[in-house]
């Protein structure tokens, strides 16, 4: 009787723990994959071939947009430029030479016109020759094309100036290129360079995470991804604080089916063949959520496909300001 009665237990409490675990994890409507976070990667790269002067942020850094984050070498430039603005100074003062000489020319001209027509006006008379009218006139002829020298030599002035002006600007914009900022707020990934490297034009510096676009891959199978519309609500529960779901949405659902990769599981039995899709977290949650965002983190993906409500486990609520440590570099001391 004994062993009889422990038989029924064994046999009763393995049917009881078959029928828990054999429950599926998700309600109908509603279906799960394993993924890592991933952000959308960008560089700092340089526009122009030089030295680094300084790299001033660490790997696991946050930078602001438009803060700098590394600097060239702009020694050569720099002398460049002063050498052209010397060039831009000279050759304004030759402009006012010329502007001078025009002056003195167009006077020499105004004389021999006007000694010309008198000279014109005494013919008629008879009190001068027309030798002397002549004269008079190839005199006004040679001040007015001294007159004419004198303003393309102003002209030519003008023209230099404004070319040295336009190299000047080209050098100040490639001085001013030569600072590295950060386009977006982002965290550093990788920090490619060091002081010191010579580098060619496009070498990269830094490799950045963007914090406003970080979404996460699920491969679910066809029976699920077929009734998933885009933009459908999704939840995204990382290892790191699986009682802080983010919400989140389906931004894209792969045309094509593909192998799913080894290092996915699907909730329900493996599939051959399976479609990516991709959860996005919203830009205005990302803000609370920054602090997680660390590219490669573990983690859950659920969409819903249905108009069900989501499960308790699910529903998403606000983490504490202190969930996370901050990420970055500390100083050595």
């Amino acid at each position: 009787m004994i062993l009889i009665l422990l038989g029924v237990v064994v046999i009763a409490g393995g049917v009881a723990a078959w029928v828990i675990l054999s429950k599926p994890a998700l309600p109908p409507g509603f279906a799960g994959g394993n993924g890592r976070l991933e952000a959308k990667q960008i560089y700092v790269s340089t526009k122009y071939p030089g030295r680094i002067a300084e790299v001033l942020f660490n790997e696991g850094d946050t930078v602001d947009p438009g803060q700098v984050v590394a600097r060239m070498d702009t020694t050569a430039l720099e002398a460049q430029l002063r050498a052209k603005e010397a060039e831009i100074a000279q050759a304004q003062e030759a402009k006012k030479v010329a502007a001078t000489q025009v002056d003195v020319k167009a006077a020499d001209y105004d004389y021999a016109d006007k000694q010309y027509l008198r000279s014109k006006d005494l013919v008629t008379r008879g009190s001068v020759s027309e030798q002397e009218a002549e004269i008079d006139n190839a005199k006004m002829l040679s001040s007015k094309a001294e007159l004419a020298g004198a303003q393309a030599q102003v002209v030519q002035a003008g023209s230099n100036i404004e070319a040295a002006q336009a190299e000047a600007d080209r050098l100040r914009a490639e001085i001013k290129d030569s600072v590295l900022v950060s386009p977006i707020r982002a965290r550093i990934e990788t920090r490619l360079s060091e002081p010191g490297e010579v580098l060619p034009a496009g070498g990269r510096v830094f490799s950045l995470n963007d914090l406003s676009d970080v979404y996460m891959y699920v491969y679910l199978p066809e029976s699920v991804t077929g009734k998933v519309p885009l933009g459908s609500e999704a939840r995204i529960v990382l290892d790191a604080a699986p009682q802080y779901p983010i919400r989140a949405f389906v931004s894209f659902v792969s045309p094509m089916a593909q192998f799913t990769p080894k290092t996915v599981e699907t909730a329900e039995e493996r599939h051959n063949l399976t479609f990516r899709v991709k959860l996005q977290i919203p830009k205005e949650r990302l803000q609370q959520f920054e602090p997680l965002v660390k590219v490669g983190l573990p983690g859950m993906g659920y969409v819903r496909f249905t108009s069900s409500v989501w499960p308790a486990k699910l529903e998403t609520k606000p983490p504490p300001a202190n969930l996370w440590q901050s990420t970055g570099a500390v100083a050595s001391r």
